[in-house]
């Protein structure tokens, strides 16, 4: 695909809703598909389910368990469930057989669950792809599983007619989903997923849907977009446009980035900010990646927690944490302030075993005492590092060694945990303060009524 590939616009107009059902089909004279949606209140009913999704994907996504104004762009209308999972329709086959779908930038294989699908419940509450029932299947029976975060699925490959929106794929290459063990797929409002990932990440080197839409000249610009609409007030829960974005859906100009990683939508990423305060953890430049496929903003716990301290989020007290800090803090806040280099600060008092930075992004393991404790562990070396940043980036703000060391002790009590969900006040919303992500050099404000 070569370069053609480099620019990716991914929009978001973030706001505040819940849920979606029925279709409706308009076709519109600039050629673009719109297809109507409803929405369904938040009940009690709703509730239940969204923490049923909650408690099975732990603490990722549903599926680990979206300027050219373009005449010819096609436009496939979304529907938002929770604010989690945001799906179309597409079709498959001849004559069409109908499925819902997540457009999910962050893998990049199409599955839909088979007819010969028998011993996994999720089958039997989703449409099924019948390739009896369709003229243009072409057997391929290459074995095929993917596996998520919280969710796996397996099956083989098969070949048949893809559309999406009017755009019409000719013997696109699919998986037919076989077993979809678990809750996370029986619980999903949508059957399958539309990967818009990279060729270099799909699942027995298959071509993407997204691929054979440029190669086969089906789309004008190599460029797709996502709106993702939680107003309330509107019926619409999206969109997603091939070949161009929906000028309706923004203002001003976009910011464009390149593609740092082919694999991921992967690109560069500035500062992050805290009611206009700099965290400091991204100063020289972060790689992230932009995941249609998941509902959560993810990160490193050092940055996590700063995070979670200022919107006053209450999460798992590291014992480490407050270890690290209570014995080693001062150690730590006078190396800093001789200008040692605060990844190499945790290697010199002893807690780490190397000289460089650890990985802190997977956050702080437990350590279970057997009698034999060592000094040097990876739970108390990731918090040093963690605490070396913190307090780095209280230095860069002039505030007292007292009110750093104090600083660095609250944010133990808000260190996510990997085993369960922190929680926060929503009658603090008003109060809560602006998050700013620094992306192509400029900032983009998160408020509190969007996170």
């Amino acid at each position: 695909m070569g370069t053609r590939f480099q620019s990716f616009l991914l929009v978001f107009l973030l706001s505040c809703l819940i849920l979606v059902s029925t279709i409706s089909c308009d076709q519109n004279g600039d050629g673009t598909v719109r297809i109507g949606l409803k929405k369904r209140k938040l009940d009690r009913a709703n509730r239940l389910a969204s923490q049923l999704v909650s408690k099975s994907r732990g603490s990722w996504s549903p599926k680990d368990y979206f300027r050219l104004a373009d005449a010819n762009a096609d436009n496939v209308p979304l529907k938002n469930y929770l604010d989690a999972q945001y799906y179309g329709d597409i079709t498959i086959g001849t004559p069409p057989q109908k499925f819902t779908a997540i457009f999910d930038t962050g893998s990049s294989n199409l599955w839909m669950p088979s007819s010969k699908c028998y011993l996994s419940v999720a089958c039997y509450f989703h449409s099924k792809y019948k390739a009896s029932q369709s003229s243009t299947y072409r057997k391929n029976g290459k074995p095929a599983s993917i596996r998520y975060g919280t969710g796996a699925i397996s099956g083989y490959f098969s070949n048949d007619d893809v559309k999406v929106g009017d755009l019409v794929i000719k013997d696109q290459e699919f998986i037919e989903a076989t077993n979809e063990p678990g809750i996370t797929f029986l619980v999903a409002k949508f059957d399958g997923i539309l990967g818009l990932g990279f060729k270099e990440i799909a699942v027995g080197n298959s071509t993407p849907v997204w691929y054979n839409m440029v190669e086969k000249g089906l789309v004008k610009e190599p460029v797709f977009s996502f709106w993702l609409n939680r107003n309330p007030k509107d019926q619409e829960g999206g969109e997603i446009v091939f070949g161009g974005a929906d000028p309706k859906h923004f203002q001003g100009e976009h910011t464009f980035v390149p593609v740092t990683h082919k694999g991921y939508w992967q690109f560069d990423m500035g500062d992050l900010n805290i009611a206009g305060k700099p965290t400091g953890y991204c100063a020289k430049g972060c790689s992230a990646i932009a995941d249609s496929g998941t509902s959560l903003l993810t990160g490193p716990s050092t940055v996590i927690t700063m995070i979670n301290h200022a919107i006053g989020a209450t999460g798992l007290a590291s014992h480490e944490c407050k270890t690290v800090v209570g014995q080693y803090g001062k150690t730590m806040l006078n190396s800093l302030l001789s200008q040692a280099d605060p990844r190499k600060v945790c290697s010199q008092i002893g807690l780490c075993d190397f000289d460089g930075s650890h990985s802190v992004s997977m956050g702080i393991k437990s350590v279970v005492e057997d009698g034999t404790s060592e000094l040097i562990n990876e739970a108390m070396c990731s918090t040093c590092e963690m605490a070396a940043v913190w307090m780095q980036s209280e230095l860069t703000q002039n505030q007292t060694q007292d009110r750093i060391l104090a600083y660095a002790a609250e944010l133990c009590d808000h260190i996510p945990s990997p085993n369960q969900q922190s929680a926060v006040d929503c009658e603090r919303v008003s109060s809560m303060p602006i998050v700013t992500f620094t992306i192509g050099g400029k900032a983009f404000d998160l408020s509190p009524q969007e996170y």
